[in-house]
């Protein structure tokens, strides 16, 4: 009995932490499916989010305002990587690779110091806690559903606008999109800007929530952004519209959690999470392939 109450209050806070994560697959989204461009920045730009908001926070900023400041450092973040690709010829990995390695650095200068704690300050989090009285948990899963739906509505929404095609096109065939007279150049680093803006976003009310920010809190978060994406797809296919797509990305990442609670719940040490989202992602890239394969036969 104290096991299944155990797993129970380790999925409540899996999920919470999930559909926060879920913003930031919402960002990785539009460079690995949209852009189709392998961007390896975000490990920084999480940490980047996290930093700025945690530090702006301890020196006496609103903690709504610094989420603000988050986006806008994500976003230049993403501005550099796309500048070093597109204007430099930097291939798009080592690109990105760069700017997660100078961000490590950069996230260090911001805080002054490896983490920064934020028990005692006011965050969104203990705000909403002290007017309602709900835990953690739930106000952390109320506000990823309020910041995951508001940010679906307004990417379905820009993604049908002549930019938003453009930034589409070039996923799909860059070739065409220069044929018509666009910039390919400029339309990356506009889904790069996005991007980032919501990894960092994302960054940001994960270290509200959990009261700390750490500059190694990005580590990991491309191969658990693609994780999600993946889950989403095979569990929820890719039929109906964009906003389909967007919304299976958030549930893949809550799942993703829900996964990786259960496991260690059931006594996996820590330290083999990521041989078990390694694992996971490879299961779920070939089961598209042995259904194939399947069919087939």
């Amino acid at each position: 009995m104290d096991n299944l109450s155990g797993i129970i209050m380790a999925l409540q806070g899996a999920v919470s932490q999930g559909v926060l994560w879920g913003i930031m697959t919402l960002g990785l989204y539009i460079t690995y499916k949209v852009l189709d461009y392998a961007d390896l920045t975000v490990d920084g730009s999480f940490a980047l989010g996290g930093a700025v908001s945690a530090i702006l926070i301890v020196k006496g900023m609103n903690p709504y305002l610094t989420l603000i400041f988050s986006i806008v450092a994500g976003m230049m973040a993403g501005v550099v990587t796309g500048f070093l690709n597109t204007k430099l010829k930097i291939p798009a990995i080592l690109a990105g690779i760069l700017s997660m390695i100078a961000l490590y650095s950069i996230n260090i200068r911001i805080m002054g110091k490896p983490n920064v704690a934020l028990l005692g300050e006011a965050t969104v989090v203990t705000q909403i806690m002290n007017l309602t009285g709900l835990s953690n948990s739930v106000i952390s899963l109320l506000l990823g559903i309020l910041f995951a739906a508001v940010i679906t509505g307004i990417m379905y929404w820009y993604f049908g606008t002549e930019i938003g095609c453009a930034i589409r096109a070039t996923g799909n065939n860059e070739y065409m999109v220069r044929a018509l007279g666009a910039s390919t150049d400029q339309m990356k680093i506009l889904g790069l800007l996005i991007s980032n803006g919501l990894v960092a976003l994302s960054g940001a009310l994960v270290a509200q929530s959990q009261g700390y920010a750490d500059v190694g809190m990005g580590t990991g978060t491309l191969v658990i952004g693609l994780a999600s994406i993946i889950i989403g797809e095979v569990i929820f296919g890719k039929r109906f519209n964009f906003a389909y797509k967007l919304l299976s990305v958030v549930l893949g990442s809550a799942i993703y959690r829900m996964i990786i609670a259960i496991v260690l719940q059931m006594g996996l040490k820590s330290s083999d999470l990521k041989l078990l989202t390694a694992v996971i992602v490879a299961m779920a890239l070939s089961i598209p392939v042995v259904k194939k394969k399947i069919a087939v036969r």
